[in-house]
């Protein structure tokens, strides 16, 4: 199957398969987010430090990951953020993720990202495991959320 994938960096004429793979997300975390607008989605893949990577097979979406570069202060190399990262649920075990991790792991290598670091849930145990075998052993850590009232999010 490796053979027929084809991994990339959506650029801002990907808007379609952006969109597309933001689906995927919402049905593999079994979410119901709403797509921004198709401006808002442009800008987004527009912005160098913004990563959208999907996985295509036949021109099908079936796994991708978005990503947030972060400009260090302490030197000249940067960090990566996988924000969200999924393979189509029926194709789990068959090395799809673990190919999406090396492409951003050699993107990452190329292109002067010295880390790459991603959250996860304590009791998911299959993304830690995942994770373990991609990524490296991981390290406990608290997540705040401040949730800010905006004028668009009030109701």
């Amino acid at each position: 199957m490796k053979e027929s994938l084809k991994i990339s960096r959506l650029q801002k004429n990907d808007l379609n398969l952006f969109i597309d793979l933001i689906e995927l997300l919402n049905e593999v975390f079994e979410e119901s987010h709403t797509v921004g607008s198709k401006e808002h989605l442009e800008k987004l893949l527009a912005k160098p430090d913004f990563y959208a990577v999907a996985v295509l097979k036949n021109d099908k979406i079936i796994g991708g990951l978005t990503a947030y570069e972060l400009k260090r202060y302490y030197n000249d190399k940067s960090e990566l953020y996988i924000y969200d990262i999924a393979v189509k649920t029926e194709l789990h075990n068959q090395g799809i993720g673990k190919e999406l991790i090396n492409f951003i792991k050699e993107y990452s290598t190329k292109n002067g990202i010295e880390t790459i670091f991603v959250e996860a849930h304590s009791e998911d145990e299959q993304a830690i495991k995942f994770y373990e075998s991609t990524i490296g052993k991981g390290e406990k850590v608290d997540h705040f959320n401040l949730e800010i009232k905006t004028k668009q999010n009030k109701m």
